[in-house]
């Protein structure tokens, strides 16, 4: 491979590691290392062990908590785990930024360059379902594998956006707790493991990188809140993209300051000596950017990377968790959160799913045509007339999507009227929005919040997502089936399943027929919906095993 690497690239790398040089580029001819991280919204690592064939041979990768390595070869994202969102397949260098992000439950997290979205998933394990994560893309195309795969992780506490920085740092001016960036860069430290990488590197310029990753800094300052962390991160090795840019929003931001990372597994320090000769920083300042951190792939099980943590100064009260409104319960102190802040009240009209912009709680489209769209501010008292054994049928013709899920959601899941968020409607599709966010008129939305069911003919109609997210207890109906079977496989394909009427699992108060949960190995894959004997196929095609 090293025959081609661009002489350009080369005799930079030299110049920049010195002794360490031969290392380096002998890295590139070493075998490649392959790892996963298990999705602790689902399981926890030894839960997974317990289940797989393969943990046997899976080994931790020692800077993050739920990540292994397994071996070249394995076909993991062929396995019926990986459609139950158990775990995610990620370089594991690629999962050091957000265990420095320090996330907490209750936190609100931006991951503002986020496609394909697998950090976005490790920092909804660490949310555990509490407190909130905005995950956006400005690249639209992109955003389609970010909100799949935040659906197929089965998080429920997350909106998905498709907008340049500018956009959000008004909407979200000093509201997060934490904010990743991974910035678009020029991918040298992604060479070894994708080689289309070489080809692109002079077309993804340093300095064309450099401009942007600045821009992208700042807006993000512009919306963390007093106390909280942004996590910068690069797959490159270049000073441009890493330390100099760290140095230039030092000298730009006073009220940030380098917390410094341990550096621990094999990793490197930063370098102030690379900071650059034209930027104005105090000695002491300078020298904090050696608290940054670059993994190397000689030094390390996995490939190039630079991170830096900025803290903001100041320190903020409360935070809110489970998405409960601002009532007077659900609160965490300060002493239990430092870094916590007192939630905003919001007043949404509504959003909008795709990339259309929504203002004013209208979204116009295709001329003429205009569809308005609503929220829930019923309480759970009123809520809950619609419980579990109302019929499909009761529901007036001219219900609105709200009114519908609220009659039809404990057909599919107990305990759905009372889950935390508040509930918005876009066109026929039902969304449950974190409760807490501000208004996002004005936005490209792609994902409201938690997509769960979409009103047709009267009735409502359960989502992939809202499968995706429940667990097995949860369920009216459930049948399950060994990740071995041939059942799980065929229904992975989309084929209808002949079952025995004793699989269906249902809960007091329900009968057989209706959308059944079906799981693997205990965990969610999709509806079903049960008559006369059978399964009825409801996997979305894209989401079939192909």
């Amino acid at each position: 491979m090293i025959g081609n690497l661009p002489r350009k690239f080369i005799e930079k790398m030299e110049k920049l590691l010195g002794t360490e040089f031969d290392n380096f580029m002998s890295s590139y001819d070493a075998p490649r290392v392959y790892g996963l991280r298990i999705n602790r919204l689902k399981l926890n690592v030894q839960q997974w062990k317990e289940l797989s064939s393969k943990s046997g041979e899976a080994r931790p990768v020692p800077w993050a908590e739920d990540g292994l390595y397994y071996n070249e070869g394995e076909r993991p994202g062929k396995h019926p785990h990986y459609h139950a969102g158990l775990y995610y397949i990620q370089e594991p260098s690629a999962m050091a930024p957000v265990e420095l992000l320090d996330v907490q439950p209750g936190h609100r997290v931006l991951d503002l360059c986020a496609a394909p979205g697998g950090k976005s998933t490790q920092i909804a394990a660490k949310l555990q379902g509490s407190g909130v994560l905005v995950t956006n893309d400005n690249a639209k195309e992109r955003t389609k594998a970010l909100a799949k795969n935040i659906e197929l992780a089965g998080v429920r506490n997350a909106v998905v956006l498709n907008e340049e920085p500018a956009a959000l740092a008004p909407v979200f001016t000093e509201w997060f707790d934490r904010i990743l960036v991974d910035a678009p860069c020029s991918g040298e430290g992604m060479f070894r493991k994708d080689e289309t990488m070489i080809a692109d590197w002079e077309k993804h310029s340093v300095e064309r990188c450099s401009v942007m990753q600045r821009d992208i800094l700042n807006h993000a300052a512009a919306m963390l809140s007093p106390g909280g962390l942004i996590v910068y991160s690069t797959c490159t090795f270049s000073p441009e993209e890493n330390e100099q840019q760290i140095a230039a929003f030092l000298a730009q931001h006073e009220d940030f300051i380098v917390e410094a990372v341990p550096h621990r597994f094999g990793w490197a320090a930063g370098r102030a000596d690379l900071a650059g000769e034209n930027v104005q920083l105090d000695a002491k300042r300078q020298q904090s950017i050696n608290g940054t951190l670059r993994l190397w792939p000689h030094r390390i099980e996995g490939e190039g990377h630079y991170a830096a943590v900025l803290k903001r100064a100041g320190k903020t009260l409360t935070i809110t968790v489970n998405n409960k409104a601002d009532n007077g319960e659900g609160k965490v102190s300060g002493a239990d959160f430092p870094e916590a802040h007192l939630p905003i009240r919001s007043k949404t009209k509504a959003v909008n799913e795709g990339t259309n912009r929504l203002r004013g709680g209208i979204l116009k489209r295709n001329g003429d045509n205009r569809e308005k769209y609503s929220n829930d501010r019923r309480s759970s008292k009123q809520q809950a007339a619609g419980g579990r054994d109302s019929s499909f049928r009761s529901a007036p013709e001219d219900a609105n999507p709200i009114e519908l899920w609220r009659l039809s959601a404990e057909q599919f899941a107990s305990g759905a009227l009372n889950w935390p968020g508040k509930l918005i409607a876009y066109g026929s599709r039902v969304y449950i929005q974190p409760a807490d966010m501000p208004p996002l008129d004005g936005l490209r939305v792609v994902r409201a919040g938690w997509y769960v069911g979409e009103a047709g003919r009267g009735r409502m109609e359960p989502s992939h997502p809202l499968a995706m997210g429940l667990t097995r207890g949860e369920a009216i109906r459930s049948v399950n089936w060994s990740s071995a079977e041939t059942q799980t496989l065929r229904f992975l394909k989309g084929e209808t399943i002949f079952v025995e009427e004793s699989e269906i699992i249902v809960q007091e108060g329900a009968t057989n027929k209706g959308y059944v949960l079906v799981c693997t190995d205990g965990y969610p894959i999709g509806w079903g919906k049960y008559a006369g004997g059978m399964i009825k196929n409801e996997l979305p095609a894209g989401w079939r095993w192909m």
